[in-house]
């Protein structure tokens, strides 16, 4: 054999080697979560003794906005993710888009899957679910919670305590409900701020249009302007990490936040909008490694 052509085959086996092997493959299912309502569940790794960790999308987003962190979790932990209900390819319904009702569907779904202390981490929206979840249910069946660059509301109050912000924000609103796409396209590209595959915001903005406007919109008012939810975070008694962007405008609420909260560590992530597993997903990665090996 000529020395180059054993060289060049030499390459080929190092770079072949040198490809992460995937840890399991990803499985899609459907699980009734409550009358008439299915959520499609997606899920990798192994049930290993480990905290399973449930990863939760924030506002009109699907699972597979976390399809990377599954990724990096699953050699490790059983790792579960889900089109929330009205969201992605999960059932669409008129009542229960309210973070209340995903914090009830969320409970029915770990207890359906048999999901045991896994460790909850969510994104934006859901950061009002977890919220919602731990004034309900409590956290002593939770190993940990993640909460992701969003302040817990403060409900109707929030209205008065910032005007400008809010006034802001019901512009944006008349966009969403006379152009959805265009609102979408907007928002992940202010909310994703480094290049991306091709195709991933394509990918994001049409699971995104398949939540109605009309529901949309009936999410976000319930999410920022209904229950001030603040009083939950003395009620999350199990480790909690909070990932904040460090552009994000809610930042200094969110350092707030981790005072009334017993067993918190905080982690601001630099150079990231607010979709920063997306836009640093290393550091989120180590963040959230940290956190699990602490936990230990």
């Amino acid at each position: 054999m000529k020395l180059h052509t054993a060289v060049a085959m030499w390459l080929v086996a190092l770079a072949v080697a040198s490809v992460p092997v995937r840890a399991s493959p990803v499985a899609e299912k459907r699980i009734a979560v409550a009358p008439r309502v299915m959520l499609r569940v997606i899920e990798a790794g192994q049930r290993n003794g480990r905290s399973p960790i449930v990863f939760i999308p924030g506002w009109s987003a699907g699972a597979e906005i976390w399809r990377a962190q599954i990724e990096r979790f699953d050699d490790k932990h059983r790792v579960i993710s889900f089109d929330p209900r009205s969201q992605g390819h999960s059932t669409k319904t008129l009542d229960g888009n309210t973070p209340e009702q995903r914090a009830a569907d969320l409970h029915a779904l770990l207890a359906k899957e048999r999901v045991d202390r896994p460790v909850l981490v969510g994104w934006s929206q859901a950061v009002q679910d977890l919220a919602a979840y731990a004034a309900r249910y409590g956290t002593k069946d939770i190993a940990g919670i993640v909460l992701v660059d969003a302040a817990v509301s403060g409900g109707a109050n929030a209205i008065a305590e910032r005007p400008r912000e809010t006034a802001f924000q019901f512009g944006l609103f008349g966009t969403y409900l006379s152009n959805q796409q265009a609102y979408l396209r907007g928002m992940f590209g202010a909310i994703i701020s480094k290049p991306q595959p091709a195709g991933f915001v394509d990918r994001a903005v049409s699971t995104a249009m398949e939540t109605p406007p009309s529901i949309g919109m009936s999410m976000l008012i319930s999410d920022m302007f209904t229950v001030d939810r603040r009083a939950a975070l003395a009620k999350m008694d199990c480790p909690v990490l909070i990932i904040a962007s460090g552009n994000s405008f809610e930042l200094e609420r969110q350092k707030d936040e981790a005072k009334a909260i017993r067993n918190v560590r905080f982690v601001q992530i630099d150079d990231a909008a607010h979709a920063v597993f997306i836009d640093q997903p290393d550091r989120f990665a180590a963040a959230l490694t940290g956190f699990l090996e602490g936990m230990r």
